[in-house]
Order: C-alpha cells, then sequence, then structure tokens
C-alpha cells in the first residue's frame, strides 16, 4: 500500500497549490509547475491546525492550509519568480539547505 502525501505534478497543473495560487498561477500552467516545485526534500510535517501549531510557527507555515509539508526542499524558485513575489510583497524563505548563500 502506497499513500500519496504531496500533490502530484499533475495536480498541481489541474488545481493549482492550495497556499500560492494567488501568486505562483500554477493552474493550467506545467511549465510553471515544474520551475516551482520539487521532489526532492527531507522530513515531513503533517500539519492539522496551523493556528494551534508550534511546529507551524517554527517553520513559518502558520498561514498555511492544513497537509503535509517538506522541512527541507532542494531547489531554489527561478530568480524571475523570486522578483514577482517580493514585488507583490510577498518575502520568499527557501527551505533549501543544500547551498547556503
Amino acid at each position: 500500500v502506497t499513500v500519496q502525501i504531496f500533490p502530484t505534478i499533475d495536480q498541481f497543473e489541474y488545481d493549482g497549490c492550495d497556499n500560492c495560487e494567488a501568486y505562483l498561477q500554477m493552474k493550467g500552467n506545467r511549465e510553471m509547475v515544474y520551475e516551482c516545485t520539487s521532489s526532492s526534500f527531507d522530513g515531513v510535517i503533517a500539519m492539522m491546525s496551523p493556528e494551534d501549531s508550534w511546529v507551524a510557527k517554527w517553520q513559518r507555515i502558520g498561514n498555511f492550509k492544513p497537509g503535509v509539508y517538506a522541512v527541507t526542499v532542494t531547489g531554489r524558485l527561478p530568480p524571475g519568480v523570486v522578483r514577482e513575489l517580493k514585488s507583490r510583497g510577498v518575502i520568499y524563505r527557501s527551505r533549501d539547505t543544500a547551498v547556503k548563500t
């Protein structure tokens, strides 16, 4: 038996991102899904009550929807996407621990 805990590429393309669709607009855009997601990660957090979770606060995901999240991710958003987020007042905090800058 396998249990899927993260959305697939097809699900991101079909449904978009529960937390960031307004900013990343992945729904219907497979290229953006490939640019903004990674299948390489370490550790998971299962979060049911973001507002009550000290782990959610520690990981800075207290405003996210309930779900399962990676602790660290290999990969970063493209610079153009980061600039666009910044111009919209969104602070991007990379979860990539492979390379420190």
